[in-house]
């Protein structure tokens, strides 16, 4: 039996990392109500560092930056007029990059994060960030929808243990690495060594 591929290697496509220079790095949901608390995320705090690192990278090539910050209702999850909503300090946006609040997992849904990504004239998009099956998915799949070359950085990324539905668990480490085998398929190159991307 044959090893499966993806139907972007079926299809032979260019799966090769893209450069910083000419990417937008989007940064989905890196706030505190992932460190502790209800959502907190088993592997938020190495997924932050590496972020962090490579945000730093980032501005360094000159790519352009973007937060996404889920918003909550005022005294619940995210809300951000609280610590709990704010993006973490190791993330905190320079003036010069916008920050993008939503309400939905896709971070396209009901913002202007289309309409300024298209003015950077950039089509490669990077995206990191919480949690990797549902905002940082839901996203990628919409950018893909808009004509979007998507990257991943997958140790930048992190998401929660879930119910199975007959009484389990499924651990955080697999829904992230099922999230982002599903994502390799069609939607998105998964960067798995973010020290490639530069």
């Amino acid at each position: 039996m044959t090893a499966p591929k993806t139907l972007l290697e079926l299809a032979g496509a260019d799966l090769s990392l893209p450069s910083l220079a000419e990417s937008c790095l989007v940064l989905i949901d890196i706030q505190n109500e992932y460190r502790d608390g209800p959502l907190a995320l088993p592997g938020a705090e190495p997924a932050i560092a590496c972020a962090a690192r490579l945000l730093a990278r980032a501005r360094a090539a000159g790519a352009q930056v973007f937060h996404i910050a889920h918003q909550g209702r005022a005294g619940g999850l995210f809300d951000r007029t609280a610590p709990r909503g704010a993006i973490v300090d190791a993330l905190a946006p320079r003036a010069d990059e916008p920050v993008i609040e939503k309400t939905l997992p896709n971070a396209f849904a009901g913002t202007d994060l289309s309409a300024r990504l298209s003015a950077s004239g950039r089509k490669n998009l990077l995206l990191a960030g919480f949690m990797t099956h549902m905002c940082v998915s839901s996203t990628a799949r919409a950018a893909l929808d808009l004509g979007y070359r998507v990257t991943i950085d997958a140790d930048s990324c992190a998401t929660r243990d879930l119910p199975d539905g007959r009484g389990g668990v499924l651990s955080a480490a697999l829904v992230h690495d099922v999230a982002l085998a599903e994502l390799s398929d069609r939607f998105a190159i998964i960067a798995r060594d973010s020290t490639a991307l530069a």
